[in-house]
């Protein structure tokens, strides 16, 4: 059990670290306010492979465990947490179609997705079914050699700027076996996108809602088998909830260290802050709670690396617990900021409102604990 990062992980992180450095933070707050989408950003990072971390190889992808691919993220997460989000759905995404597609699929897809000239979109999210994604009511019914799509999807991050659409539909019967996943073209016919999202955060990213009409879905286009579409979706939200913990945990660390710097600099009653016990305290609290969360999503990622029977349940143990010590920390360090954290002026306040809603993505911390308390009411076996 060694905790430390061998060589390449830690060139990983150093490679993250200077492109979010110069790419991602320089930026970040002018996309926040002009609500800019920053596709040239994204193309840049899939020069340098981030837009396929954990894709196969032989599809283009560089191949990395969800671990490294953690590494990653939370260094990308210090530049621009919207960005970074984005491109960890697009990773899960491509990893889908990369996995599942057929060749058809993987031929038109897989080199441009890798390599962030193409754009993908994750649509399970339904008016009626958020959390309880197995009720979702958007229908694939057979019709000649393929199938036609009806429905509508929410909340879909990059609609209307993306090019593949990777949707979760009802080709059978209620319930989670009656599902079935599609890579499908963002311009098919029948498709039409919904007003842009006014959002508390993640303004960096379009945020739309995406309806279905009488839309001709080539049979080539499902991944996997008839039938098994939510449970490759469930396959997916695993690593993405490992990812969306880790933007947390990025984004916290930047706001921790601006906390650091600023009890330093910042002079009270004739002494630093830093000086102040109260203050000393709550960062301590801070950093502990932190690295807790660090530990635990790395653990997360290693146990779906090594394709553990609790993956599930400690991917939901860490996106429960690092998004909300994120946003825990962000909070906190604006507090220490006083008035000046909540001026715009300084990124603390976007930190706030960016992580906030990663309590709410990949399933809701609600659910989270529901699955972990499957899990534990399941078996009195320990979690290791």
């Amino acid at each position: 059990m060694n905790f430390s990062l061998n060589e390449d992980q830690t060139a990983y992180v150093d490679t993250a670290r200077q492109f979010a450095l110069h790419a991602f933070a320089p930026n970040a707050a002018k996309w926040d306010k002009t609500h800019y989408f920053p596709i040239e950003a994204i193309r840049q990072a899939g020069e340098l492979g981030f837009c396929g971390l954990y894709s196969p190889v032989e599809a283009g992808g560089l191949g990395l465990s969800r671990l490294d691919a953690s590494l990653i993220f939370e260094q990308l997460a210090m530049g621009c947490t919207t960005t970074t989000a984005m491109l960890t759905i697009h990773n899960m995404a491509t990893w889908m179609i990369s996995t599942w597609g057929s060749t058809e699929v993987k031929d038109r897809w897989c080199q441009d997705l890798v390599t962030g000239q193409k754009l993908a979109s994750y649509c399970l999210t339904e008016p009626g079914a958020g959390s309880d994604a197995a009720s979702l009511k958007t229908t694939a019914q057979i019709e000649g050699d393929g199938y036609r799509l009806n429905g509508s999807k929410v909340f879909i991050s990059g609609a209307g700027s993306t090019d593949v659409l990777v949707v979760m539909a009802r080709t059978g019967g209620a319930g989670a076996k009656g599902i079935s996943a599609f890579a499908i073209p963002a311009d098919a016919n029948g498709i039409s996108y919904g007003k842009l999202e006014e959002k508390m955060g993640w303004n960096a990213q379009p945020t739309r809602m995406i309806t279905f009409d009488d839309v001709k879905v080539e049979k080539a286009w499902r991944l996997g088998d008839e039938g098994e579409g939510f449970t490759l979706a469930m396959k997916g939200l695993d690593g993405g909830r490992v990812n969306i913990a880790t933007c947390s945990i990025g984004t916290a660390q930047f706001a921790l260290e601006m906390a650091q710097k600023y009890m330093q600099e910042r002079e009270q009653f004739g002494t630093p802050l830093a000086s102040f016990q109260g203050l000393q305290f709550k960062l301590a609290d801070m950093a502990t709670e932190l690295v807790a969360a660090r530990q635990l999503v790395r653990l997360a990622a290693s146990k779906l690396d090594d394709n553990d029977a609790d993956k599930t349940t400690y991917c939901a143990m860490a996106k429960r617990f690092a998004t909300d010590v994120g946003f825990r920390v962000c909070n906190d360090a604006l507090q220490i900021f006083g008035g000046y954290g909540y001026i715009k002026e300084f990124s603390l306040e976007r930190h706030v409102r960016d992580v906030r809603v990663h309590q709410i993505l990949e399933g809701s911390n609600e659910i989270m604990r529901v699955i972990i308390a499957k899990r534990i009411l399941r078996s009195t076996t320990a979690l290791l």
